[in-house]
């Protein structure tokens, strides 16, 4: 869905994503690829959208996803509606989203509680300085250490 709520992330953040190296470099995980997705205007294309992403998932037998969104508000209905298209697969799922000083999604679910906020600054507020407002080495890094006990969590609940 995104990697930061806003057009403040530097080329070199672009080109050098953390969370697409820490996850791409993990021995213990089989990094698949990043998916994009979009944010439809109509709630019916909202729900396609996370339905189709799940379905996508789970045809790749994928185990884990780090699902990240950059907006908040209207696109809220997409993120969380995908967060519970994919867990509702039996895909263990955790969320990365600059939630700051909002701290509530315009719409829950049981898998919007696996969401980590991303947000930098003391105010809690989306600023204006390059690189506050994204993901970080150490979010990437405290990403994957939750999706790794995220998904042996669910999986001795399989057995």
């Amino acid at each position: 869905m995104g990697i930061g709520p806003s057009a403040k992330e530097t080329s070199m953040h672009l080109f050098k994503d953390p969370l697409l190296d820490v996850l791409s470099k993990d021995p213990d995980i089989g990094f698949q690829g990043v998916i994009i997705i979009g944010t439809p205007q109509s709630n019916e294309m909202k729900h396609l959208v996370g339905q189709r992403t799940a379905t996508w998932l789970e045809a790749m037998a994928t185990d884990g996803v780090v699902l990240s969104t950059d907006g908040w508000g209207n696109s809220d209905i997409d993120f969380a509606n995908t967060l519970e298209e994919i867990g509702c697969r039996g895909i263990s799922v955790i969320g990365l989203k600059f939630i700051g000083k909002q701290a509530k999604f315009v719409v829950e679910n049981d898998y919007t509680k696996y969401v980590l906020d991303f947000n930098k600054s003391q105010a809690g507020i989306e600023t204006e300085v390059v690189g506050e407002n994204t993901i970080t080495f150490y979010d990437a890094v405290k990403a994957l250490a939750f999706i790794k006990l995220k998904m042996r969590k669910d999986n001795q609940k399989l057995k």
